[in-house]
């Protein structure tokens, strides 16, 4: 189901019972089971791939829960030495984390994130820009191991965005080409910090990307449901919560 709508976008219930071959009954139970997990949306008289329609724009994203994200940013920034060789992610809130970094002494930054070259171009900061695909509406550099060479970085620590994330499956995002560029940096990074804002937590999107075990800690909002410290400490994982 997944596969066909990620070649059509939207597919309506009758068109999938014959091409899918099943009854009326398990195609719902199933549709029902990718609504629950936030991988497509219902519509009248089908249902569509929320990743290629659900997810919101970079441009709404940069200004959609923004004094959340500045918080975030910030607190992040505290894992931030000078010295460091870091990656900042593609997204709207790993973006903020540049705005705080002008300053920084001797402080590596390698990227995919378009609009964080742009805010780092005039400062102190070294930058590394990974080769590959422009991504023009989320305005990042999709890459390719052919074109860049992976296993040469040594990245300290990455700060990874994500559209959702769960106990059960780690985190997880819309975009398969952004998916594997955050996969290979998980790999390399010798500390992994998720940036993300409380309205990502209970989703588990189209993607996953790492389970919880491969992340050390977790940096979000005030808004955020407490009962989530514990439950992730269980899991291995440290959730750093940004005060307003």
């Amino acid at each position: 189901m997944l596969d066909l709508l990620t070649v059509r976008g939207v597919l309506k219930i009758n068109d999938l019972t014959e091409e899918l071959d099943i009854s009326i009954d398990t195609l719902r139970r199933d549709i029902n089971l990718l609504t629950k997990q936030g991988k497509i949306e219902k519509i009248y008289g089908g249902i569509k791939l929320a990743g290629r329609f659900g997810e919101s724009s970079m441009d709404e994203r940069m200004i959609n829960h923004l004094e959340e994200k500045e918080q975030i940013a910030r607190k992040c920034c505290e894992f931030i030495e000078d010295g460091d060789c870091i990656y900042i992610d593609s997204g709207s809130t790993t973006y903020q984390i540049a705005r705080y970094l002008k300053n920084r002494k001797k402080l590596t930054v390698i990227t995919s994130s378009i609009p964080v070259i742009q805010e780092l171009i005039h400062s102190e900061v070294d930058l590394i820009i990974i080769g590959g695909k422009i991504r023009k509406e989320e305005q990042s550099v999709v890459a390719y191991d052919y074109i860049f060479n992976f296993h040469e970085l040594n990245i300290r620590k990455a700060f990874i965005c994500c559209s959702g994330i769960t106990i059960e499956r780690g985190i997880s995002d819309y975009n398969m080409e952004e998916a594997v560029t955050r996969k290979k940096m998980i790999e390399l990074a010798s500390e992994v910090y998720v940036a993300a804002d409380s309205t990502k937590f209970g989703k588990d999107v189209i993607v996953s990307i790492a389970p919880l075990e491969r992340i050390g800690t977790i940096v979000t909002d005030a808004n955020v449901d407490r009962s989530y410290q514990a439950k992730f400490k269980k899991a291995g994982t440290k959730l750093e919560i940004a005060e307003a």
